[in-house]
């Protein structure tokens, strides 16, 4: 390791917090990072982080050593994506973090089809559901609802995640209809919850186009979206879910989509995120492949809801 990638490792250490989160994620020994940052310090001749057995922190040479390190950083990421622009075909390594269920669906599929037409390209993909720092963890596309907090990072709107409200057959059966918001809300639901999220209240319009909301009453609790539609078909629960849960399950009638009047409001918007304006052809390019897999005007997943436009408010 040369004196550059120490420089760099340090300013990883210092972003994860720890030799050991370092080293998980390149899979050495923490000993081995240990031993590149006490190298880097005889190198410069300071010491750069104080240590105890619970925590790191900086000097203040070592401070100024991980904003030089910062420096470093952005000056090789723009060297090699300047370059890589002037290949005639895409190649190197595209990192891509998604949410899970978008990921699963639909990047992978992009991937698949991008790789056959470019061969030279690398693929890393991140699949989870948490906020991820692009920058920082050295993403080069990321696919999220939503735009991004962080203003200096570039968006493209990729389609839009619309909510429904479903149950089985056998739900309505037992419970009857579900025509009211009184009884929507009495009834037992199913709904995604994680740590600092729980999705119990949806917007929508009343008849006066004023803003209200609804809220669930939640029976089960799960951190995985793509078990709110199945747990709306076990026929114990509702679930408000997205358009893009949905596979078959209405068009076979195992779900039936109710309340349908109710002028609900949108889940938001899938963007692919990136951090530089002038990104490599590669990441163009991919974001191009996705979006002619997800659909340009009508995202591909409405198609396995037959008359959704006219649903929800939507057909006004």
């Amino acid at each position: 390791m040369d004196f550059s990638s120490r420089l760099l490792l340090l300013l990883e250490v210092v972003e994860l917090g720890s030799f050991t989160k370092v080293s998980e994620q390149k899979n050495v020994d923490r000993s081995v990072i240990s031993k590149q940052i006490r190298r880097l310090e005889e190198e410069l001749g300071v010491r750069l982080l104080n240590r105890t057995t619970r925590s790191l922190s900086l000097t203040a040479a070592g401070n100024e050593m991980v904003n030089q390190a910062k420096s470093l950083r952005s000056l090789l990421s723009d060297t090699h994506r300047l370059a890589q622009n002037y290949h005639e075909e895409p190649r190197g390594v595209l990192r891509i973090t998604s949410s899970t269920m978008f990921g699963r669906q639909y990047v992978q599929d992009a991937i698949s089809v991008f790789q056959k037409q470019y061969p030279d390209v690398e693929f890393e993909l991140r699949l989870e559901d948490r906020m991820v720092d692009m920058v920082q963890e050295g993403f080069d596309i990321g696919f999220r609802i939503g735009r991004p907090k962080n203003s200096s990072l570039i968006t493209r709107k990729i389609a839009r995640s619309r909510l429904l409200i479903v149950a089985a057959p056998a739900f309505l059966e037992k419970h009857g209809e579900v025509n009211s918001l009184e009884k929507l809300e009495s009834l037992p639901a199913t709904i995604y919850a994680a740590p600092g999220l729980l999705f119990d209240k949806f917007g929508y319009q009343d008849e006066q186009g004023k803003q209200q909301h609804f809220q669930l009453n939640v029976a089960y609790k799960v951190n995985d979206v793509e078990m709110l539609a199945r747990s709306a078909a076990g026929g114990n629960t509702l679930a408000v879910v997205t358009a893009q849960m949905v596979q078959d399950e209405i068009k076979q009638g195992k779900l039936v989509p109710i309340m349908t009047h109710l002028n609900i409001d949108d889940f938001g918007t899938f963007y692919a995120v990136y951090p530089h304006r002038d990104a490599p052809i590669k990441t163009k390019l991919f974001i191009d492949t996705l979006k002619s897999i997800v659909g340009e005007e009508t995202p591909i997943w409405e198609k396995n809801i037959p008359n959704f436009d006219k649903m929800y408010g939507r057909g006004k």
